[in-house]
């Protein structure tokens, strides 16, 4: 089930307008999103703690801010599709929530969430029907839009099931003019690149309609879902980093860790490369039964600022030597036209012992000042390890499945390291 969209949208913003710029996501989103983890569970009577219901939405958002979740980013909490009875009103032809599993409506569970400093998210399918088999919202874009406006929604994802593929370029846009519409700042998370994976894509026309777009499969709760992933933006890294921009970002799918399909090596892989990739940082995960080795990395101050780095360029592939990959992306403090740097080094072999990596300063790598970088570990909290200048080797060790994150920052810079 593939799904994305979400789109924010202000008051200033011209009545009947198609293009997205309307000031949201100027870093990518970061939150929790119930889809991977708890899919479409609708039996509450012998499931009551895993079925989609306010009661979970609820019990997430208490523990993002009690956990410390809020405070280092993650706002949204994301309804994803099964929350809808199957059929519209009859009368006004709106969507309703179930009233079983809902019993105070979504307005409600929004300003649950307002209340406490969070954002609601709601899922969409731009075709006759949800993934599901819930009522989409083909026929009903302005309908869908104004209702989820008036319920104090803040992100849509729109998804793109019993759609004719041949039409998202043209369907997709309907969504974004009628949410410029409402006049309500609500984030636009679209499906349709996922939708025509192996197809030639129009990216200019989908950055204009859409904050941040899933282009590939869903993500599993597996090491070999996540690897099939980063593998799919390196093949296509040319393409994505021209796209990316504040405002409009790539979206590889939810973060699985503190699920059952990850080491702790390659939940540290997922988060390093989410951040470098300046992906949207969405959880799905039981945040009630998560590990702390888990937490702490969904928690690392150092790693999420990678990700939220405010020039929003997206980072790809610098290096191949075997079975590592060096990934990078350019972030502040900058002092041009040399610039700050973060890499990840990425072990793919997934056995044996951990295995050293040198890494060489060079222009090839973005490492050019001959002032010299500082140079720290992000998965060590923000450890020094040592000063770095053009011409210079430093060498890593990194576990198999594992990766090290290093921040390489301008020396004498305006600012810390």
């Amino acid at each position: 089930m593939t799904r994305s969209a979400t789109l924010v949208l202000f008051p200033f913003l011209i009545a009947g307008a198609i293009a997205l710029e309307n000031g949201l996501a100027r870093t990518p989103p970061m939150g929790w999103l119930s889809w991977q983890r708890y899919r479409c569970i609708t039996d509450c009577k012998n499931r009551p703690n895993d079925c989609i219901s306010e009661g979970l939405y609820k019990r997430m958002a208490d523990r993002l801010i009690a956990d410390g979740y809020r405070d280092v980013g993650y706002e949204y909490v994301n309804v994803d599709d099964c929350w809808s009875l199957l059929e519209r009103d009859n009368v006004t032809g709106r969507l309703v929530a179930d009233p079983a599993r809902f019993p105070n409506g979504i307005a409600a569970l929004a300003e649950y969430m307002h209340d406490r400093g969070l954002k609601l998210g709601i899922y969409g399918d731009a075709g006759t029907k949800t993934c599901g088999g819930y009522p989409g919202s083909e026929g009903y874009f302005d309908v869908d839009a104004q209702t989820f406006a008036e319920w104090g929604v803040d992100m849509l994802k729109l998804d793109g099931c019993y759609l004719d593929t041949d039409a998202m370029a043209d369907v997709y846009p309907k969504m974004t003019r009628a949410l410029n519409e409402t006049g309500r700042p609500i984030l636009y998370s679209c499906s349709w690149p996922a939708y025509l994976i192996g197809k030639k894509l129009d990216y200019e026309s989908i950055q204009e309609h859409c904050n941040i777009w899933r282009n590939f499969n869903d993500i599993d709760d597996a090491w070999t879902s996540v690897k099939s992933i980063i593998d799919f933006y390196k093949t296509n890294q040319r393409t994505f980093v021209q796209v990316a921009k504040p405002g409009a970002f790539h979206d590889p799918d939810m973060l699985i860790i503190g699920n059952f399909g990850l080491s702790l090596d390659q939940a540290r892989v997922q988060m390093a490369l989410w951040a470098i990739f300046a992906s949207p940082l969405l959880m799905s995960n039981d945040l009630e039964k998560i590990g702390r080795a888990e937490r702490e990395i969904l928690l690392n101050r150092h790693v999420i600022a990678v990700n939220q780095d405010s020039d929003g360029i997206m980072g790809s592939m610098v290096e191949k030597s075997g079975d590592f990959e060096v990934y990078s992306r350019p972030v502040r403090p900058n002092r041009k036209p040399s610039t700050s740097r973060v890499f990840a080094i990425m072990n793919r072999v997934e056995g044996g012992a951990p295995s050293p990596y040198t890494l060489c300063a060079s222009d090839q790598l973005g490492l050019s000042s001959g002032r010299g970088y500082y140079v720290t570990d992000l998965f060590a909290n923000n450890r020094l390890i040592g000063v770095l200048r053009p011409g210079d080797n430093l060498t890593v060790e990194v576990n198999p499945s594992g990766v090290v994150l290093l921040k390489a920052t301008l020396i004498d810079a305006d600012s810390e390291q």
